[in-house]
This record gives structure tokens, C-alpha cells and sequence, in this order.
């Protein structure tokens, strides 16, 4: 057993660490207990519960689920709610007309769920089987051993004042060591991110790129509620070169989720997407729904979208890489579950492998990724590898491309290249400011009325979670070249511009509005932003999201 990296920290002692209580991390220390009963597993969850930071549409294609526990329908998973119709529209400014729905968004035998509660029963069938799970603890760093190799991680240290002082309430943070550590932390994950530096894990791939979703929950009219429909929508309020499309979905009980998203590569640095997902509600053939209805909830994150091509090598000495920490998600499909789960019972599978077959901590399990490229994840995103990446050069090519990969199956010879997202913003100077329409408190809110139906606490008097590499950048370089597009990036009303006591301007912080989607961290063209973990338990707490 490896001894305490720092001295203060107490430490534990695990066969397998699981960063991240989402549906990969769940179904992988589901497969581990199922395959291997007496290996000891634990989960470390940042969010206050399993599911308290969890957010996606969501139509659910239950592939993964049927193959790691079969019996779920007796087991009360919560999938209750049957696609039963699906539209696809294309939206102009004052109307819009029905398309064909693309075979890839044909939801015949999926459902609309909350993935947070099938998280949450998830959680609840892997304690079952001997899983540990600790919700409110965040895994803040990751452990090394003097060869270099993952041996663990370290939850952060609690009770720290702004300047990261010791207070009263100190507590150190605890060290979890493990023989494989997993990484399961989602889209664009805070520890992912370091090790992808440091073992140089892009060097044969391509950036990732992202998309940012913003998803309200609303109870509506019973007479306008089609339990079971599902309808997509591309167009406005998007223009040909942004990227960008809704969705509404009818679950039980008269409630309906909407939400927007856009590409993190649109050009125009001032564009809002949280103005243009509240001006979208106003269309014409949206607003009608809402009308009489009532808002529940509110959140916001980002998605990964790069495909196949964006996927960064998997493994490393001591740990490896799941679900959307990796990049899993089918963009075309609009689904990505069913694939983070299955990336995790693959990764599962190896993993119980190399336990069988050494003690030591540290060896990497390179059978993961040769397995992976034998999976039906494989092939389910070779087939779409191009359909994304046609969309950076505007919506009408995209779309012809995408009747030409879908045609195809994927079969052409060549693999479209994705970019950074930060690189593709174009100076303020040369973009057309943009109006939104003001929040009418009906349909439309203000962006912090939202931010408060997203159950978002940070604990007062702690260091900040977002980080600037430099402090002059935002005013000195973003604000002069961009109009510092923080400001309508962030769909939770972080970042402000001020004058400060001195009445010169800076980049005000309002930490405690984070809603964690990790927007900043991705689109801040001078990649000035570091966000990393604030204290465990921090952060939205979504209950039916």
C-alpha cells in the first residue's frame, strides 16, 4: 500500500477508484462487482447526492442498460416514459416547416428520462453490490508515485478561507489510493484535463470540441402535453454559420423539458447563448406550449461533440479514461449514455483483467482501448465521424454532408478535422452586436431568476474555483479584442466587467452563481480560465434534471 503522499492526509485503500458518479462511472463499478465480487470499489462524487449535477435532455437508448442488468423494467429503473412520436423542424424567423427525421434521431424504443434519477437508482444498485460511494466529496488531485504512474487521488481540503488559509473548520483532504483509477468526471473534467497534459494524451488526436446546453424543465397546460413526444429543431435563431438546435421533450406528469444548444465554435463574440435559448421560447410555434405553464427548473453544461476523431489516447500508467471525460457522445444522434455506459463495463471488463494478473499499482491497461475498437461504440461512431465536423463549414453544407454520410454509413475514405473552439473567435470589432429581446418574466427570465432554480450554493469565505492565469488578460487582451465575452458566455452570470475602488475596470468573479458547466474553461479565447474544484458538494444541486 502506498504511503500518504503529504503527511496531514489520511489515506485509503481501494482495488478501484471511480472519479465521478455519473452513468459511466456507475455502470463501470456495476461491472467490476458483477465480474469480481470481493474487489473493492468506490465512487467519489462531487455533487451533494448521485445526480445532483447531472444534466442532459434526455432521450435514453437503453443498449448498455439491457446489457448490465437485463432486469431493470423489474428492478424500477425509472424509465417511464416511451418515445412515442418524434418531429423534426426547421425554424425561419415568423414560421418554420417539418423536415424528415434524420435515422439516427429515430427514438422508436428509447425513453425521456431524468438522468439524474437514473443515476440516483443506479447508485442504489451498485451499493447493492458492495460499491462505496461518497457524494459531497470532490477528487481535487491526483496522486503519483515517484515512477509517474496514477496511484490515487485526493479529495480537497475543507475549510479554507478565499486566500486559501487555514481556518478553524480546517479539515485536510483525503488521500484514495487505488491499484486502477478511473475517470469518469464528465465533459471536460478538471483532473482529466491535467493528465492529458501531462502524459501527452492528444498527441494523435484532435482537439476536442465542445457544444454548450441550456435546458429548463417546465410544468405545462395538461391540454397541451403529448406524454412521449420528442422534437428537434434546427434554423432560427441561429444564423447558416453557428451551429446550433433545440429540444423539447414530453415526459409524465405535464412536464416538459426544453432546451437549447450551441456550438462553443460559433464566431461572434457577442453572442449570449443563455439570451439565445430565452429568445428561442419566443418563436411562434414554441411559445404557444408554455403559455399558462410553469418553470421548474434551470441548468446549463457542456457537451462534448468531437467524435471519434477527438478521442485522446484512453490510457495511462495507473488509470484510464471513460464516458464523456473521454468523448463518447454520438453528436448526430444527440446521445451519449448509452455509450458512457458502455465505455465503462468495457474498461470494467480489462480492468478486472489486469487486477487477475498483478498486485502492483501503477500498470496501464492497454487492453481497454483494443477492446473499445472491437465494440459497438466503435462502430456506432465510425459511421458519424463526419457529420459534426461538416457543420464548421455553415449549416446548408452540413446538412448535405450529413445526407452523405448517412447514405454512406461513414464508408468514405477520408475523416473531417476538428479545432479548438477558443481559436474561432473573430475580434468584437468586426461582428454586429446583437439584441435580445428583455426577459418578460413570463416566458423569458433574467439570467440570475434562472440561475436560482438551479440550487446552486458555493460555502462563503472559500478560494475561488475559477482561476486566472493572469489577471490583466480579461481587461488588457479580452475585453479590448473580444468585449471580454465571459460576460455572455457564462450561462450563470459569473463574469462582470466593474470599476473597481480606483475606478478602473476588471473582471469581476461571482463564483457562488457557478452552475459547473465548464464554459468558461473551454471558450475563453486567451485560455485564461483554470477551473477546478471548489469544495465538495458544491454546486448545483438538480433534482429532476
Amino acid at each position: 500500500m502506498p504511503e500518504s503522499i503529504r503527511a496531514d492526509r489520511e489515506n485509503m485503500e481501494y482495488d478501484v477508484v471511480i472519479v465521478g458518479g455519473g452513468p459511466s462511472g456507475l455502470a463501470c463499478a456495476i461491472k467490476l462487482k458483477q465480474l469480481s465480487g470481493d474487489t473493492s470499489v468506490c465512487i467519489l462524487e462531487k455533487g451533494s447526492e448521485v445526480g445532483a449535477h447531472l444534466l442532459s435532455g434526455a432521450v435514453f437508448e437503453p443498449h448498455a442498460l439491457d446489457e448490465l442488468i437485463p432486469d431493470w423494467k423489474d428492478k424500477g429503473a425509472p424509465l417511464n416514459t416511451p418515445v412515442t412520436k418524434d418531429k423534426f423542424i426547421f425554424l425561419t424567423q415568423k414560421g418554420g416547416f417539418g423536415l424528415p427525421t434524420p435515422p439516427q434521431m429515430h427514438n422508436k424504443g428509447n425513453y425521456i428520462i431524468s438522468l439524474g434519477n437514473l443515476a440516483r437508482w443506479l447508485a442504489t444498485q451498485a451499493e447493492e453490490l458492495g460499491v462505496e460511494i461518497f457524494p459531497g466529496f470532490a477528487a481535487a488531485e491526483v496522486l503519483y508515485n515517484e515512477n509517474g504512474a496514477v496511484i490515487g487521488v485526493a479529495t480537497g481540503d475543507m475549510g479554507l478561507d478565499e486566500h486559501g488559509g487555514k481556518t478553524e473548520q480546517f479539515e485536510p483532504g483525503m488521500e484514495l489510493h487505488a491499484r486502477q483509477t478511473i475517470f469518469a468526471e464528465g465533459c471536460h473534467g478538471s483532473l482529466t484535463k491535467t493528465l492529458i497534459k501531462k502524459y501527452d494524451l492528444r498527441a494523435n488526436s484532435d482537439p476536442q470540441t465542445y457544444g454548450i446546453g441550456i435546458k429548463e424543465l417546465w410544468e405545462v397546460d395538461p391540454a397541451k402535453h403529448q406524454q412521449g413526444l420528442t422534437m428537434h429543431t434546427i434554423g432560427w435563431p441561429m444564423d447558416s454559420k453557428t451551429y446550433g438546435g433545440s429540444f423539447i421533450y414530453h415526459l409524465e406528469d405535464n412536464q416538459v423539458a426544453i432546451g437549447f444548444v450551441i456550438g462553443l465554435d460559433y464566431q461572434n463574440p457577442h453572442l449570449s447563448p443563455y439570451d439565445e435559448m430565452q429568445r428561442f421560447k419566443l418563436h411562434p410555434k414554441i411559445r404557444s406550449l408554455f403559455e399558462g405553464g410553469r418553470r421548474i427548473s434551470y441548468g446549463a453544461r457542456a457537451l462534448v461533440e468531437g467524435g471519434l476523431q477527438s478521442l485522446p489516447k484512453l490510457t495511462f500508467p495507473g488509470g484510464l479514461l471513460i464516458g464523456d471525460t473521454a468523448g463518447f457522445l454520438n453528436v448526430p444522434k444527440i446521445k451519449g449514455n448509452h455509450t458512457a455506459m458502455k465505455s465503462g463495463m468495457v474498461a470494467a471488463e480489462n480492468v478486472i483483467e489486469l487486477l487477475n494478473n498483478t498486485q502492483n499499482h501503477g500498470e496501464e491497461c492497454l487492453g481497454y482501448s483494443k477492446s473499445l475498437e472491437k465494440s459497438w461504440i466503435w462502430s456506432e461512431l465510425q459511421k458519424v465521424r463526419n457529420i459534426r465536423p461538416g457543420f464548421h463549414k455553415g449549416l446548408w453544407f452540413g446538412l448535405i454532408n450529413a445526407v452523405f454520410e448517412t447514405i454512406t454509413m461513414g464508408l468514405a475514405p477520408w475523416t473531417l478535422k476538428n479545432h479548438a473552439d477558443h481559436t474561432q473567435l473573430k475580434k468584437s470589432s468586426d461582428c454586429n452586436k446583437i439584441t435580445y429581446p428583455k426577459p418578460d418574466g413570463t416566458i423569458t427570465f433574467d439570467i440570475l431568476t434562472s440561475v436560482s432554480l438551479s440550487g446552486t450554493n458555493h460555502a462563503e469565505n472559500q478560494p475561488c474555483h475559477l482561476v486566472l492565469k493572469d489577471p490583466e488578460v480579461p481587461v488588457e487582451v479580452n475585453l479590448k479584442e473580444y468585449d471580454e465575452p465571459a460576460q455572455r458566455y457564462c450561462p450563470a452570470g459569473v463574469y462582470e466587467i466593474v470599476n473597481d475602488d480606483a475606478g478602473q475596470l476588471k473582471l469581476q468573479i461571482n463564483s457562488q452563481n457557478c452552475v459547473h458547466c465548464k464554459t468558461c474553461d473551454i471558450k475563453d479565447p486567451s485560455q485564461n480560465i483554470d477551473w477546478v474544484t471548489p469544495q465538495g458538494g458544491d454546486g448545483p444541486n438538480y433534482p429532476n434534471m
